[in-house]
């Protein structure tokens, strides 16, 4: 399997593209995904982005691995973190005839596992109301439909009432993840475990799951079901291809690739680091909070815009009041320079969201050993009115860290980075 890294480049030699393929390509559901392009000669030229996974098209298949950590596992271990921790992941893919399988296998087994931990449990049931024609009145007769469909017999009597079953959503999101990871995993030991649970789930949840969009926003999650919301993470994951901002990704995709943004999970596992190591020293790490003051309207005399932060750092340390806001961003800026962009937005947020020193941090991933950039605002006079500051996260330590014996350390570590 041809195999290359992030923002990485490879041409292909041998490998003519088929009509499918460039239907799927022209039909753009890998656009600012991956990149496929025809050269001459019977080549293609493979241009990846920032995401990790594989593409399968009827020409080759197409692995794309993540720059700054060690393997697929690893981006399964960010999952995991970021989604809170399921408590399932363990050494995955150790001991595999052919190798350990690639990011989708691992979300196919992950969703595997989760099912035979749901069994293991014990499947939920819960009351659904159904109609149907009786011979006996069972729960409510149902006049206008008896008087179209059956008038004048007692025989089949229209009824509507609730039956108490296993065949609920909670259990046909699980069922039809579980079926597709036995269907499409390319490990055959992974194929073969889905196809066990599947068949075990098949007899208590056979109904159509319908419409993912539709499916995410009935799930309710309650004391009944909350256990069932890491299966469910993980089963939309594979569902979807590898969706995570927009998880329902709509047309061909999900069959042809499993492509999982790392901006968005940069963003989720520095967010969740940030948010650990902030609850253990009495202070608040906020996601995305909308600030409606910072940009307004004088002429209306109303909130022009609302700007939302990655993370908003908020509290008191070592008995100074503290206002930070974070950018996290997935670039490469162990290697270039922080864009003028990026750098216009984090001096908006030193200026508007900090506390008495205007200052914003921005996260981004790096190697160990790489010391951030400083960069400020300097009046005509030479007064710096705002600062902003690159911390890089070296990913595999925190990775290490986090599975250490001192998990708690790690996001530590990041916070005290980041607080300076």
């Amino acid at each position: 399997m041809p195999t290359l890294r992030e923002y990485g480049r490879l041409v292909l030699p041998g490998v003519r593209l088929s009509e499918a393929d460039r239907l799927l390509l022209e039909d753009g559901a890998l656009d600012g995904r991956l990149t496929v392009r025809e050269l001459s000669g019977g080549r293609i030229e493979v241009t990846a982005g920032p995401y990790v996974g594989v593409v399968r098209l009827d020409a080759c298949e197409v692995r794309v691995v993540p720059k700054y950590l060690g393997g697929d596992l690893d981006v399964l271990r960010m999952l995991d973190y970021a989604w809170g921790g399921t408590g399932v992941l363990r050494p995955l893919g150790q001991d595999f005839a052919g190798g350990a399988p690639h990011l989708r296998d691992l979300v196919a087994l992950m969703v595997t596992e989760h099912a035979e931990r749901l069994f293991r449990h014990g499947l939920r049931s819960d009351y659904v109301t159904r109609e149907d024609d009786l011979p006996v009145v069972r729960g409510r007769l149902l006049p206008d439909r008896q008087l179209l469909r059956h008038h004048g017999r007692l025989d089949r009597l229209a009824c509507r009432f609730d039956e108490h079953e296993t065949d609920v959503l909670d259990n046909r999101l699980c069922a039809h993840a579980v079926e597709q990871a036995s269907r499409t995993a390319r490990s055959p030991e992974v194929r073969s475990r889905a196809r066990r649970a599947a068949a075990r789930f098949s007899g208590y949840a056979s109904g159509p799951l319908g419409d993912l969009r539709a499916v995410e926003s009935e799930l309710v999650y309650h004391r009944q079901n909350e256990h069932y919301r890491p299966a469910h993470l993980w089963a939309r994951l594979l569902l979807s291809g590898g969706g995570l901002q927009d998880l329902f990704t709509a047309g061909p995709l999900s069959s042809h690739a499993f492509l999982i943004d790392m901006n968005q999970l940069f963003e989720a596992f520095v967010t969740r680091l940030l948010r650990d190591a902030a609850a253990t020293i009495g202070m608040r790490a906020d996601a995305q909070s909308r600030q409606r003051h910072v940009l307004f309207d004088e002429a209306k005399g109303v909130p022009y815009s609302e700007v939302r932060p990655d993370v908003l750092l908020s509290g008191v340390r070592e008995g100074a009041p503290v206002r930070l806001p974070v950018d996290v961003k997935y670039k490469l800026y162990d290697r270039r320079k922080l864009s003028t962009q990026d750098l216009y937005q984090g001096f908006l947020y030193a200026h508007s969201l900090s506390g008495d020193l205007a200052r914003c941090v921005l996260v981004h991933p790096g190697e160990a050993g790489v010391s951030g950039t400083t960069v400020s605002v300097r009046g005509p006079g030479g007064g710096v009115s705002a600062v902003v500051r690159a911390v890089p996260v070296d990913l595999r330590a925190v990775l290490d860290g986090l599975a250490g014996p001192e998990p708690s350390a790690a996001p530590a570590r990041l916070l005290d980075a980041v607080l300076g």
